[in-house]
This record gives C-alpha cells, sequence and structure tokens, in this order.
C-alpha cells in the first residue's frame, strides 16, 4: 500500500517536471512566484499575507497544469483544426488569465502599502 502511494507521489512530480520542462508559462511563473517570494521576505510582510502569497502561486500553477494537461488531450484526439477544440483550450488559457489576473490584483494589494513608504526613502 505505501508503495503504491509512493508511486503516484511520484507520478504527481512527473507532471510538475514536465510542466516545468516543457512549458515556458510555467517557468515564467515560477520566477515570478520567487519573485514574490522573495519581496514577501524583504518586506516582512505578516504570516497571512505571506499564506495568501502562497496559496495565489499555488493556485496559479494548478490553473496552469491543468491548462497543459487539457492541451495534450486536445492535441492527442485532433490534430487538425476543430472548433469545438479550439474553444476548449481558449476556456483553459482563460482559466489561467483568470487565475494570473486575481493573484496580481491581491498581490498588488498585499505589497503596495509596503512599497509606497519606501519611495519616500
Amino acid at each position: 500500500m505505501l508503495e503504491k502511494k509512493l508511486r503516484s507521489f511520484g507520478y504527481a512530480l512527473n507532471g510538475v517536471m514536465i510542466a516545468w520542462r516543457e512549458e515556458f508559462n510555467f517557468r515564467f511563473q515560477a520566477s515570478v512566484a520567487v519573485a514574490a517570494i522573495l519581496l514577501s521576505w524583504f518586506l516582512q510582510i505578516s504570516k497571512s499575507e505571506f499564506l495568501t502569497i502562497l496559496f495565489l502561486i499555488g493556485f496559479v500553477f494548478t490553473a496552469e497544469i491543468f491548462n497543459t494537461a487539457l492541451e495534450e488531450l486536445c492535441d492527442k484526439f485532433s490534430s487538425e483544426h476543430d472548433p469545438h477544440i479550439g474553444k476548449i483550450k481558449d476556456l483553459a488559457a482563460g482559466a489561467v488569465f483568470v487565475s494570473a489576473a486575481t493573484s496580481l490584483v491581491i498581490g498588488l494589494a498585499i505589497f503596495l502599502p509596503y512599497l509606497l513608504p519606501l519611495r519616500s526613502i
């Protein structure tokens, strides 16, 4: 039973590694995530704000991985242009956009009050 659980954990890590290797957007989002974590540390934001930042990072990564999985599935079943598959891919990409835009707005709401006083230094 433990072996089965460990194997499923390995499959999950493999999925993340595939996203890292094959998806530029995932690597870009990872760099933004690192920047957000470093900025959080530099500005010494509160614990709850930091947890919110970590949640948002996971939210965007999850949306991107689902988008990639859906694109792979669509490509497997149709290599030629199909308006339904195009719509599915656009919807999945839209979900990533909504998650990233939401994260940006919340990130700005968290970071701006810490950054604005630094302008006067």
